[in-house]
């Protein structure tokens, strides 16, 4: 039997957060299937494929997330089909009463604001068969007593998705949200060395760590993602919305 070949011909994306990482693996795959589109990053990398577009803003301003919304759906002919909001932090480890409340309301503007930003602005430019992929966490329903303020972000992104897809659904755009559990990428492994440098374990030993806890014995890849990402934004999914997809290697 052959494999079901996933075709975005014809579809136009936006991706936040671009420039590296799950955005960056989230603008291969669909580029891959045939999508074009824009990138939205801090900053213009130059390393997005080349028929896709960069945009620099800071999904922390309404403003500049207006506006790159705006100026990709004018680059690719006036409509978007396809918006993943992927922008996002991690940040530092903290207890509960070690909160640093400047950094909560920075995680907050990047992990919510950003995304309801994108999603306001976006919106507009959406129609009939479109398609909005948040990139939310396994911490969208499970706690965390080092991240509270992640944590906390990650449930508000499922909120936001979820009432999404009851306003969005009545013109025929869905919205759903992927759940990444330990991603090996440098972010992670940047973070597990920082842990390591302050008593925790060493960087091998808690990579192993983390994929000995899943029910596939490794950590989810980038690409796992992504791919999750391409068949939410595929008609594969056309019935699903207002839905969480965990990829996580089968954590209990």
């Amino acid at each position: 039997m052959s494999g079901v070949t996933v075709s975005l011909a014809g579809r136009r994306a936006l991706v936040t957060g671009s420039a590296n990482g799950l955005g960056a693996a989230i603008i291969a795959q669909l580029h891959a299937a045939g999508a074009t589109g824009a990138g939205v990053d801090l900053s213009v990398s130059g390393s997005s494929p080349e028929d896709w577009h960069e945009i620099a803003a800071d999904v922390r301003s309404e403003e500049a997330v207006r506006a790159a919304c705006a100026e990709a759906a004018q680059k690719l002919g006036g409509r978007l089909d396809i918006v993943v909001a992927a922008a996002g932090i991690v940040p530092p480890w903290r207890r509960v009463s070690e909160l640093d409340l400047d950094e909560w309301d920075n995680v907050f503007a990047i992990n919510v604001r950003g995304v309801a930003a994108t999603l306001k602005h976006a919106a507009p430019y959406m129609g009939e068969g479109g398609t909005v992929i948040a990139v939310a966490s396994l911490n969208s329903w499970r706690g965390d007593g080092n991240l509270a303020s992640y944590v906390a972000s990650k449930h508000a992104v499922l909120g936001i998705v979820r009432s999404a897809a009851i306003d969005l659904g009545a013109r025929g755009v869905r919205v759903n949200a992927v759940a990444p559990g330990p991603v090996a990428t440098e972010a992670l492994k940047s973070r597990m060395t920082r842990r390591a440098q302050s008593g925790g374990p060493d960087l091998q030993t808690a990579l192993s760590a983390a994929a000995e806890l899943t029910s596939l014995g490794r950590l989810a890849t980038e690409t796992d993602v992504a791919g999750t990402v391409l068949f939410l934004a595929s008609d594969l999914s056309a019935g699903i919305t207002g839905q969480l997809i965990p990829i996580d290697g089968g954590l209990p």
